[in-house]
């Protein structure tokens, strides 16, 4: 089956490649929306839309097969007032925004994938969080995942299909958490971080696009869903596994003192480590 168009508002990052990777072939045409402009490519395009006014790029959303939102900035930095600060609007404004013009267009995208994370459940080590048992818990990256959602929710879109789509952590080979996760096997530092036992709510590059593509297809699927592998791991479980593959046996440790005292020193927060369930 051949799709008309999909768009990817904020795609030019990590996992907008992946998606566009995935749909060149099944679409006639993709369309990134993206504060800076881009040469276009085959069937993929870039309109440039700042995220937070009405524009010529509202005409890009009409009739839309999906639309996918991957707006934010990066979380892996120091929790300062004003990354926060920053954090928080670029996920709510341009969340809010696409909901605002959704609501006004006569033809308006057919599905609306929110990307937002399973970092909203509680941080765990009894069981695994879902959407049906899951609690959700509290702390900065819960309150981003709260907004986030809620600005998502905020206009009702009658003629849009709506997907929260709470993402674990994508693993691939050629970017995110996976690459540098090896780079540890491999210097011999892979061992577990902090006391191992915090559940990682993992998902394959692939099965990320190849869910988003699910969800097209099966119309009567809206609200909440986890984007995760069935059974998440354990730290300490998932650096073994890795080091096993790799063949390096050797896995030194980092207790949270030493995670924190790296994380000081690379500017970002131990929170990324200690609590990987999803990418905020």
């Amino acid at each position: 089956m051949k799709y008309k168009k999909i768009v990817l508002a904020g795609g030019n990052g990590y996992l907008g490649n992946v998606l566009t990777e995935y749909y060149k072939d099944k679409a006639e045409e993709i369309v990134i929306l993206s504060r800076h402009e881009k040469f276009a490519q085959h069937n993929i395009r870039t309109v440039v839309w700042d995220g937070k006014t009405p524009g010529r790029w509202t005409a890009e959303l009409v009739n839309a097969d999906m639309l996918i939102n991957l707006c934010g900035k990066n979380v892996n930095c120091r929790y300062t007032e004003k990354n926060k600060a920053e954090i928080i609007a670029s996920r709510v404004q341009p969340t809010e925004l696409l909901g605002e013009v959704i609501r006004d267009l006569v033809e308006p995208p057919k599905l609306w994938i929110n990307v937002t994370s399973a970092t909203i459940y509680r941080h765990a080590e009894d069981h695994p969080q879902d959407e049906e048992t899951g609690e959700i818990g509290t702390g900065f990256s819960v309150d981003v995942c709260n907004s986030w959602e809620a600005a998502f929710n905020k206009y009702e879109t009658p003629k849009t299909r709506k997907i929260t789509l709470r993402m674990g952590i994508v693993l691939g080979a050629g970017d995110s958490v996976f690459p540098r996760l090896l780079n540890l096997v491999k210097l011999g530092m892979g061992g577990m971080q902090g006391n191992g036992k915090q559940f990682v709510a993992w998902i394959h590059e692939r099965d990320v696009a190849r869910s988003t593509e699910w969800f097209m297809n099966n119309s009567q699927l809206q609200g909440v869903f986890n984007g995760t592998a069935p059974n998440p791991v354990k730290n300490e479980k998932l650096m073994q596994t890795i080091r096993k593959v790799y063949g390096n046996p050797i896995g030194l440790p980092a207790p949270q003192w030493l995670l924190e005292v790296g994380a000081l020193f690379i500017g970002t927060e131990t929170e990324l480590i200690l609590k990987p369930v999803g990418n905020t």
